[in-house]
């Protein structure tokens, strides 16, 4: 099927690339609406703690509001009256607060509220430029502005920043490594072209989806990460298969033919197997988790689509000008048969060295901490969060509290209510409460110690156990929110790893037919993530490396990152898997001997695999640069996880592991053997290629 595909892509070109192009046209038009419908809420329903944010969001009569702190003008100055005065006046501004006066002599603290209809951004920046006056009408004053719906709005500013950033670098520097690799601008454009196809039409996609779900920026970044990776992965991977049929003396739509049944049939399989791995997020109940994880399938599958198609479109297009692979050594005598062959002596000694390797890498997950990204993930020269982190230490109260109640009562009630807990030691401040809207009220309460740690929870427990009286309520805030997001993931995480691994063993069974070789796969890429998580640990919860890296390091890491490595993490492993265990397989089904068929596998794809690898840490470097803590994060874990299978497993544990099976690599019970002869997924040439 897929070489036919191919062929026809390639004598029709030209209806296919006036096809691509008016996707990538339509895609690319989407940018700009699809970036002004991200939103940041994406509410759990079931867990309280976004339950009680959904009900204050809703049931407010205000909408966004923000802090202004003047420093070096007293509370009472009539200038700030002045000011205070303009802004209330301003259409838009629902409320502006009474000055809060600090714990340190001079300076105010200002809430500003806007009304919660029509556009928002124009009071804001009108309120803003007023209040801003105040440093130019009186020396040594300075105005700034913070609060927890700016830190929001500076987040999304750099994380959109980051992707751009992140795209506009890794493209060019891949399109100059690939120069390099196929000897000519032409064929190492071809997989750029086909990336940049899959994010526009990935983006174009996203758009319709924000009709029934909430997109946010670590969405837009992973459909981004996810299309630049892989569309040029299966680009490389299909081009370099073209050229190697075309030195082996094939024509040009022999070679299309011929790839496309090989290679075409890989990029078949590792896009199916990232789809599965990535549909273990699709079971846990989290709107944002569920949401990349649909983006993340829609992402490989057109990365797919573009490959199978648009590449052999270009390659028509371009002819005679993509010129057929340089003859290299036989399959036994290169540089990746020679390392098989090493292992291949020494099989236990490899398998033992390696995993002890890995085993001392993943040996700080011991010290994992689990959190809540909230302000950590932020640049801390950010001045919205300076804002926020000094009006809590100084004026006496915060728009982001670790623990807010929200009740349907009054504030003199819910006053009434939290007098009771004053004493309470695990308490450090309660805030007076105030009024949200018609019969709503909240009140802020902040903790002794880690707003996430033991002792926090201990209070959260005791705020559920003991609610206002009489109305609805609902505890919610950071502290609330991570206990609440943990509990519900270990519920269904286990369910989350059964889907990601059935589906992993059924697709490589099919490609296989072998119920061994999908076993080692699974546990190799389990080991392998394991060291990716302990170096997670390494160089954010314990700061390794943090001052060269200039990574920003955390006191724990959050459970979206945990889930969302685990789910990308092992596609990413079993992509590089299926290119491998493909090329292996051929030479077995050809009637070589494993061990022959494990060292001119490797020899074929070993080179492939190193170049795809180094590609593909070329784009997660690029989005381990950004500012924003979570991106960092994901993208140093999946560059550190790809190189950690594309060399140690890869090139080491899988050839060790093979060699002691032998033929077991390829054993399945007689009725699942005989079912893959009716059923499985094969398409390959059966005649040996010129070159073997």
């Amino acid at each position: 099927m897929l070489s036919r595909i191919g062929s026809f892509c390639y004598r029709r070109r030209g209806w296919v690339l006036a096809a691509w192009i008016l996707i990538v046209v339509v895609g690319g038009t989407s940018v700009g609406p699809l970036l002004h419908t991200v939103n940041s809420a994406n509410y759990i329903r079931g867990l309280e703690a976004d339950e009680g944010q959904r009900a204050l969001v809703e049931g407010r009569t205000h909408g966004r509001e923000f802090t202004t702190v003047v420093a070096g003008m007293d509370r009472a100055a009539p200038e700030l009256a002045r000011a205070l005065a303009d802004v209330r006046a301003i259409p838009g501004v629902h409320a502006v607060g009474e000055p809060y006066a600090g714990d340190r002599g001079t300076g105010a603290a200002v809430q500003v509220r806007l009304v919660k209809a029509g556009d928002q951004g124009v009071p804001l920046r009108q309120a803003q430029e007023r209040l801003g006056d105040l440093a130019e009408e009186r020396p040594g004053v300075s105005v700034r502005f913070g609060g927890i719906d700016l830190i929001s709005d500076d987040t999304n500013a750099m994380a959109q920043q980051d992707m751009a950033n992140a795209t506009m670098y890794s493209l060019p520097i891949t399109l100059v490594v690939l120069v390099f690799v196929f000897g000519g601008l032409l064929a190492a454009s071809i997989p750029v072209i086909t990336a940049v196809a899959t994010i526009a039409s990935s983006f174009g996609l996203m758009l319709l989806a924000t009709r029934v779900l909430q997109i946010d920026n670590t969405v837009l970044s992973v459909v981004d990460l996810l299309g630049l990776g892989l569309s040029i992965d299966y680009g490389l991977l299909l081009v370099a298969r073209y050229r190697e049929e075309l030195a082996a003396g094939h024509d040009r739509p022999e070679a299309v033919r011929r790839a496309w049944a090989t290679a075409g049939r890989t990029v078949l399989f590792s896009a199916l197997t990232v789809a599965a791995a990535l549909s273990s997020l699709l079971v846990i109940q989290q709107p944002r988790l569920q949401t990349m994880g649909a983006a993340g399938i829609a992402s490989a599958l057109l990365g797919m689509l573009a490959a199978v198609t648009l590449v052999p479109a270009l390659l028509g297009l371009f002819g005679k000008r993509v010129k057929p692979a340089r003859v290299r050594t036989r399959p036994d005598n290169g540089v990746f048969a020679g390392i098989a062959r090493v292992t291949q002596r020494v099989p236990v000694l490899v398998l033992a060295g390696v995993l002890l390797v890995l085993a001392v890498a993943g040996s700080t997950l011991t010290g994992l901490q689990i959190r809540m990204a909230g302000a950590e993930s932020v640049p801390p020269g950010t001045q919205s969060l300076q804002v926020e982190r000094e009006v809590s230490a100084h004026y006496g109260f915060t728009s982001n509290p670790p623990l807010r109640v929200v009740a349907e009562t009054g504030p003199a009630e819910l006053a009434a209510w939290s007098a009771a807990f004053r004493d309470d030691p695990g308490i450090a401040r309660i805030e007076p409460p105030r009024a949200e809207g018609p019969g709503l009220s909240s009140v802020g309460i902040l903790v002794h110690g880690d707003p996430q740690g033991p002792a926090a929870e201990q209070v959260l427990d005791r705020l559920r156990a003991d609610r206002p009286d009489g109305v609805r309520s609902w505890v919610t805030g950071e502290t609330a929110g991570m206990f609440d997001l943990l509990d519900r993931t270990s519920r269904d995480l286990p369910l989350a790893v059964a889907v990601a691994l059935l589906a992993m063993l059924v697709l490589l069974f099919l490609m296989t037919g072998s119920v061994v070789a999908p076993l080692v796969a699974v546990v190799l890429n389990i080991v392998s993530l394991a060291a990716t998580y302990g170096m997670l640990v390494l160089l954010f919860q314990h700061g390794l490396l943090s001052g060269p890296l200039d990574t920003l390091p955390v006191s724990g890491l959050s459970v979206y990152l945990l889930v969302t490595v685990f789910a990308f993490g092992f596609a990413f492993a079993m992509d590089y898997h299926v290119f491998l265990l493909a090329r292996i397989k051929e030479y077995a089904d050809r009637g070589h001997d494993t061990n022959t068929s494990v060292r001119h596998g490797l020899q074929h794809s070993g080179r492939l695999i190193t170049l795809a690898a180094a590609v593909m840490g070329i784009v997660f470097a690029c989005f381990g640069a950004s500012k924003i803590g979570d991106m960092e994060q994901l993208g140093v874990a999946l560059l550190v996880a790809v190189i950690v299978d594309a060399t140690l497993v890869r090139c080491l544990l899988l050839p060790a592991t093979m060699t002691l099976l032998g033929r077991w690599n390829w054993w399945a019970p007689g009725r699942m053997r005989r079912a893959h002869e009716r059923v499985g997924l094969r398409e390959h040439e059966r005649d040996p290629l010129a070159r073997v």
